[in-house]
């Protein structure tokens, strides 16, 4: 019979469970446990999670005298207490006592019942059952975490919090007492409304509590002394992005143990809401920022807008994760791929000249052109015709698949339609994706136990979740994918960083103050068409910050740009988290058996290993077996008369009287902009004309480049009046004029950089172009008409 009572009680327990999934207020919290933000639970009440661990001695030993002194004896009934209830009760013919335990109480405040002697009955076969499940520890804890306080607040640490504005083990004596007697009298007992009969009511436990001895005599009389300054207080509402993001994430979690420091968060949102006020006199409204630890990408301070509660230009937008045009923040992540794929070294030379690529012709910031100038000059500068170049080269899947790598979502979406202009600003990346991105230049992240890199981490360890979806999240704010670093080699990251921390710059503030207290950083800006955006990413070699300042409404600011309007935020910001940082600088990774960083010999005119016809000699950086050892090419030895009138081939070389000189070996886009520009140099002379031969040893074999119009485009004019169109070109040095065909019929002959022009009819018209040395090339238009 015992044995089918035994089984008996396990069915109904398995039919009829207690259900202690108690839907918590969810709080947001620093690194050090300081309450960051809290929100109400799904049924609208300030019922937050008290764990174990903020249950003190005095908390314990309070609520225990004073609702149940024996709890740690008892199996969740009070024998002694049931029998002294229902005897009082049957004698005085009315309910005079409970004798409801803890356990009892915590039953009740789970499922509220009549209060009736069936619903007792359910009360205490519910306790038993309850204790069985449980330890005492977790009743006891479940018990304080629902005691009801009046309007929608339950358990001790919102009682604690919202009225006397700090954490249950911040409590003092007075201040617990008050909070035990509250449940029994919520009504009449108000605090902040009826604080002088509460006075009276806690005074009168406190003197029990002596007379038992519970507590010190003095710590008693310190009680009594104590002053009552409870008042309603508002619930913390502080970083409101980031605690909304986390809570809609994990939703049902008691308590998010965030990375956030609480220092380094303040200091960022005053300097932010400062910095704003500042500039919102030329109508620029918000800013954002976000700071990284280079080590463990924690995230320190997150910082969505300048004032959440601003209507005026969306201060609940979310900057930190807001999609955005990065203007030329990507560029690092370029020339460190242009690095790793032996395409450049930081003495390299690329051509800042006026260049179409495909009907595409971008314009550096400032709207001129540097000529040759050196892969590290073209980076620190932000230059964009080199950097359209160096995307051609590398391949714009390349780099899309390297952010892909990295995280960026909108770019993954964008894929398909991407091309040169992303490296410009034709893309979308949000502020997290950038700052996690020059982190990993900062320091090449540990793989996690996935193999995969690191990525920002929110959270450090939070309560075991209550939902399936809160449970489905990556562990510790982790998430699944990549993180910021793993692109480059070390050796290209330093070589990045190499260069942006060069200090003889256009995007330097031209402030005094701000070059004055230059903090040890390498950074870069951006500024997205139209001025909308303004962008300022810097690292050392302990934090990451990135920086947002611009209008969430997308209205364009004359005077906004990432030099001077996102930097000296970015500077402020580092030296009032980091002034003079003790981790000192990046090292060349150029010591240890594995290391491929070394210095070598190259010539200052091309960045290539010098050739014997080489007169200058500088050093570079380049990467073992990586970067490019081709040999320098920047002249070329060309056969002339005596005089360098005329240049001869191999087949009309004479016998006797020519002489071999040296010429500057030019690509045909430079010498075109020399030639606009008016900038001398030396030309190879014309070609032998009594040669019978079109092609020579020397000759270069490069047809002309027609650049405009482009190839496979399409225009419509107006038949009455057709607008004209403009052939141009680029030819080799080489080249002394020029022959322009239209479907075969000879337009006009012409100087290499003259341009012509034509009135088409609406049709297909093949165009063609060739130089004085035979070599020709062509393309195709289409003309309609409108």
């Amino acid at each position: 019979m015992v044995l089918i009572g035994l089984i008996l009680l396990l069915i109904l327990d398995r039919l009829f469970p207690v259900r202690t999934d108690v839907k918590y207020s969810t709080l947001v919290t620093a690194v050090d446990s300081t309450i960051l933000h809290a929100f109400l639970s799904r049924d609208d009440k300030w019922r937050m999670y008290a764990e174990t661990a903020e249950i003190t001695p005095v908390l314990r030993d309070a609520i225990l005298f004073k609702e149940d002194k024996y709890f740690f004896y008892h199996p969740g009934i009070n024998p002694v207490s049931v029998l002294r209830a229902i005897g009082r009760n049957v004698f005085t013919g009315r309910r005079t006592s409970g004798a409801s335990t803890i356990t009892m109480q915590v039953v009740r405040l789970l499922e509220p019942r009549k209060r009736t002697y069936g619903s007792k009955l359910i009360e205490l076969l519910r306790a038993l059952q309850l204790e069985i499940h449980y330890s005492k520890a977790e009743i006891l804890q479940l018990y304080l975490n629902l005691l009801p306080y009046g309007s929608n607040i339950e358990g001790i640490k919102a009682a604690s919090l919202l009225y006397f504005g700090k954490p249950p083990k911040l409590l003092s004596l007075a201040e617990i007492t008050t909070l035990t007697i509250i449940p029994n009298r919520p009504s009449s007992l108000r605090l902040g409304v009826r604080n002088e009969r509460v006075v009276q009511e806690r005074n009168r436990w406190l003197r029990r509590f002596g007379e038992n001895g519970t507590f010190p005599a003095q710590s008693v009389a310190d009680a009594l002394a104590e002053p009552l300054t409870a008042r309603r207080r508002a619930a913390p509402q502080q970083m409101p992005h980031l605690s909304l993001r986390l809570a809609r994430e994990h939703r049902d979690t008691p308590v998010l143990r965030t990375t956030i420091r609480p220092a380094m968060q303040a200091t960022a949102e005053q300097l932010v809401g400062n910095y704003v006020n500042r500039v919102r006199a030329h109508n620029i409204q918000n800013a954002a920022v976000l700071v990284l630890d280079n080590q463990t990408m924690d995230v320190l301070a997150y910082v969505g807008s300048a004032d959440f509660h601003n209507r005026f230009d969306g201060g609940q937008v979310d900057g930190v994760r807001a999609v955005r045009s990065p203007g030329s923040t990507l560029k690092p992540l370029l020339y460190g791929l242009a690095f790793d794929a032996g395409l450049i070294t930081p003495k390299s030379k690329l051509n800042d000249v006026p260049t179409n690529f495909g009907g595409y012709e971008p314009e550096n910031y400032d709207r001129r052109f540097n000529g040759p100038v050196t892969a590290e000059f073209a980076l620190a500068n932000s230059l964009n015709v080199p950097a359209v170049k160096l995307l051609r080269d590398l391949g714009t899947p390349v780099l899309i698949d390297a952010l892909k790598k990295v995280g960026f979502s909108t770019v993954q979406k964008q894929s398909k339609d991407l091309g040169l202009s992303m490296i410009l600003g034709g893309c979308g990346v949000t502020l997290e994706e950038l700052t996690k991105l020059f982190a990993g230049f900062a320091a090449p992240p540990r793989p996690t136990r996935r193999g995969e890199p690191l990525a920002p981490v929110w959270l450090t360890q939070h309560s075991p979740d209550q939902s399936s979806d809160a449970q489905a999240a990556p562990p510790s704010g982790r998430s699944d994918g990549s993180g910021g670093g793993g692109l480059l080699s070390p050796e290209a990251a330093f070589l990045v960083t190499n260069t942006l921390s060069q200090i003889t710059r256009p995007d330097l503030p031209n402030n005094f103050d701000n070059s004055y207290h230059l903090p040890r950083i390498a950074w870069k800006t951006g500024t997205s068409y139209g001025r909308r955006d303004a962008w300022s990413i810097g690292y050392n070699r302990r934090f990451t910050i990135g920086v947002w300042v611009g209008n969430f409404s997308g209205v364009g600011v004359p005077e906004l740009s990432g030099a001077n309007t996102a930097t000296p935020l970015l500077f402020q910001l580092f030296n009032a988290l980091d002034y003079n940082s003790p981790r000192g600088w990046f090292r060349p990774p150029t010591g240890g058996k594995d290391a491929k960083l070394a210095l070598r010999q190259i010539c200052p005119e091309s960045g290539e290993v010098p050739d014997d016809s080489c007169s200058a000699r500088s050093i570079d950086y380049h990467i073992m077996g990586v970067s490019s050892s081709r040999r320098c090419g920047h002249q070329k030895a060309i056969s002339t008369d005596s005089a360098g009138r005329v240049s001869y081939c191999a087949h009309c070389l004479p016998e006797r009287g020519a002489v071999r000189r040296m010429y500057a070996n030019l690509a045909p886009e430079l010498m075109t902009y020399y030639s606009v520009k008016q900038i001398p140099y030396r030309a190879i002379p014309p070609h032998n004309p009594a040669c019978e031969r079109v092609f020579g040893a020397g000759t270069t074999q490069q047809p002309p480049l027609i650049t405009s119009p482009n190839d496979k485009s399409e225009y419509f004019i107006d038949p009455k009046n057709p607008t004209e169109i403009q052939l141009s070109c680029q030819t080799a040095n080489d080249v002394r004029a020029v022959y322009w065909y239209v479907n075969d019929r000879l337009v006009r002959k012409a100087l290499p950089t003259e341009g012509v022009f034509i009135k088409p009819r609406p049709g297909v018209l093949k165009i063609s172009c060739a130089d004085d040395r035979g070599r020709s090339s062509d393309i195709r238009v289409v003309v309609k008409a409108e």
